[in-house]
This record gives C-alpha cells, structure tokens and sequence, in this order.
C-alpha cells in the first residue's frame, strides 16, 4: 500500500493530523495498534486551550465540544486557606479554556475520519519506520496477522513516547531532556457534582490538590462530575487508599477560612499518575515528523500534553500544504524549530505550576516561603496575573503569534 502520509497513531494528535490533511485533499493511511474501543475509553487529558478548541472547529469537530463541553473562564488558586480567583478572559482579551475529555475528542475525529472513508487501521501495529532520511520512507506494520508494508512521501510519528517513530532518529542526532518528579497524582472519578464551577488548585502543606469535573456519562450533555486528585509518593497502590481516606484529605488540603464542606459521592474509578518532564530534541529526521508524546511529555498540572500535540499536527499540516501549493520548503524545514519554541515555553509553564503548587519532600522553610511568594506575587499583581493566565489559555500556535 502506498499514501502520502502514514500516520502512526491514532491518538487525538494522529487524527486530528488525518482530518487537516483530508480537508485540503492529501492523502494519509492511520495506523493505531489498539482497537477501536479502546482507543475511544482511554483517559487522558480534559482541559482544551483555547488554541486547541479553535482548531477543532475548524476541523469540524468542535460541534459537540461546544455543545457539551465546559468553557472556563477563570480558575481558583487556595493557599494559607485563602481562595483566589484568576480571571483568565479579562486578562487575555477573552481567551478560555473548555473542560472536553480527549475520549470525546478521540470519538468524534473517528467518526469522521470513517465518515470520509480515508483509512483507519485498527490493530495495526508499527515494528519500525524505514528510510526517512530518503524520499521513500516507508512503515513496516502488522495487520490482521501479516507482515505489510505501507510506503509514503512522509511518516507522522504520533505513537507515543513507547512508540517505533522515536526510535527511528538515529542516536548520534538525539539530545534528550528530562526531569522525573518527587510525587505523582492519586486521581479519582466520583458520581457527584464539582464542589466548584471552575477548576481549583490547592497548594497545602499536606500536598498539592485540583478539584475538576467532567461532563457527566463522557460527555452525554448531562450534569458534571468530579474528577478529584491528590499529589502522592511515587508509586502509590491506588487501592491502598479507601475512599473515606481521600474525601477526608481532599478537605483538608482544600479548606478555606469561611468555605463550605466538599460534597461527597460514590468513586468510580481510580489511578495513580506519575509525573515526568521530557524533550526529544530534534522532532524532525529527513520525512518523518514527531507530534504529542512521540517528542515531548509534560507534568499534568498545567494541562499542556494534549493541547502541544495539537499544536504540532497544525504546524505539520501547514506545511505540508504550503509545500504541496508552492513547492517551498520552509515550512517542512522550520517544523522541528518552530514546534520546539512552542513546547519549551510550554514545559517551562508546566515546570512553574507543578513546582509552585506541590509540596516537596526535601523542601526547607525558605523554599516553602519562595513558593508563597510568588502565588501572592500571581494574586496580587495584574501584569503576573496576565503572564499566568496567558500561559494557562495557550502559547499561539507557531507561526500564529
């Protein structure tokens, strides 16, 4: 089989990529190595930058994030028992946020990628992207219990950090980054309606806690629900916590002078995230492009994995129409700078928030003092405010700013 681009991947960065390029007539080939439901019940992400929600409409697929979806207009930030409302629109001239979950997104760039009836290929799995240093590059996959070969002018590498595109960039060309952090996040689904409409960061010396919520049934148009977490030791049984334990810790660690009790309900799920920042340095190796996770993992807490991805596949669409319109290569060229510009201001904010806000382990008084500081810097200065709320909304997209 041969296409113009073999996408690897089928997570939202590898479809949305599909749908860009089907919407200006380039021909692609998705290769996801899990079935379909899975894909669609994986839990990842729920916050949509502004950036990101403006993308998928005008990809067709904002209808129902607009329909169903939550927009944020602002967050809360509690600390020494205090709350602080961030107003993220007034400070960016109407920039928001939609609380979407990416299974939602996942569903909905599926049904249209089928819709259009471009191929999908579920239980597809890569074994190793061949030749991209040529302008033959090709995948080696295995479908349906045979060995096949898809050939291409380019590879999107969109498999994830464990994936096969990663590997295919020779060693001696690699620099690699990366920070493992001292806690990991104990998250909790709960049949019960968000204590609060906007999503609160709590920093306590207990621990750092978020109260979010998730629109109810997935995404059915229902009432929310809570999506809770709890900063943890690394390595964490999630089972080794009872459910009483953590409703008893949430209030605590989200306690304010004055402030109601959290409403408490049945949890239905929960797992225990670890925390790791990364960079794969260059994102391009002659055709084959690295997106998402295939290049760049941040810490969960300034909600930047899913919203980078989709900056990557928009950066790569354009240039692969602009290559195909005009004959230039500057953008193809660019990719790999231009992404990479976007994705350091991005794990710089991501390393800011997580610093600011959780509690660590070897932490002296004087750091723990630092760390006040400079959320009352963020609270009580307008022009700190605007850098925090810039940066939580979303880093234009390249060539965008």
């Amino acid at each position: 089989m041969r296409t113009t681009v073999a996408i690897v991947g089928a997570g939202p960065a590898g479809l949305l990529l599909a749908r860009l390029l089907d919407a200006e007539g380039i021909e692609s080939v998705v290769l996801e190595s899990r079935d379909r439901a899975h894909v669609e019940r994986r839990q990842r992400a729920g916050i949509l930058e502004q950036g990101t929600a403006d993308a998928l409409r005008a990809a067709g697929a904002g209808a129902r994030m607009d329909r169903e979806g939550l927009r944020h207009t602002g967050i809360e930030l509690r600390f020494d028992r205090r709350r602080h409302r961030v107003d993220l629109s007034a400070l960016t001239g109407g920039r928001s946020v939609y609380v979407h979950a990416q299974t939602e997104v996942c569903k909905d760039l599926i049904a249209l990628r089928l819709r259009t009836g471009g191929p999908l290929l579920f239980g597809a799995r890569a074994l190793a992207v061949e030749d991209a240093d040529t302008d033959r590059p090709r995948v080696r996959y295995r479908h349906e219990g045979r060995d096949e070969v898809l050939e291409c002018s380019y590879v999107a590498g969109c498999d994830g950090y464990w994936g096969v595109s990663r590997a295919a960039v020779p060693p001696a060309l690699t620099r690699t980054y990366e920070r493992s952090w001292p806690y990991a996040w104990l998250g909790i689904l709960a049949d019960v309606p968000p204590s609060h409409h906007e999503l609160v960061y709590a920093r306590h010396d207990r621990g750092f806690a978020l109260l979010s919520m998730r629109p109810a049934g997935g995404g059915t148009g229902g009432a929310p629900v809570s999506r809770l977490y709890l900063q943890v030791p690394p390595g964490t049984d999630a089972a080794s916590w009872g459910d009483a334990d953590i409703w008893d810790e949430l209030e605590r660690r989200v306690e304010t002078d004055g402030g109601r009790r959290l409403a408490r309900g049945a949890i239905t799920a929960k797992a225990v995230t670890p925390m790791r920042s990364y960079v794969h340095e260059p994102m391009r190796h002659g055709r084959l492009f690295l997106a998402g996770d295939a290049a760049h993992i941040v810490p969960p807490t300034g909600a930047k994995g899913l919203n980078l991805a989709v900056g990557d596949v928009v950066t790569l669409a354009r240039a692969l129409v602009a290559h195909r319109d005009t004959g230039d290569p500057a953008g193809i060229d660019a990719y790999s700078a231009d992404c990479l510009r976007r994705v350091w201001q991005a794990e710089h904010f991501s390393y800011t928030m997580t610093d600011l806000l959780h509690r660590h382990p070897d932490a002296s008084p004087f750091d723990d003092r630092l760390r006040r500081a400079r959320l009352d810097r963020i609270t009580g200065c307008r022009a700190a405010a605007t850098d925090f709320a810039e940066g939580y909304t979303g880093i234009p997209f390249p060539r965008d700013a």
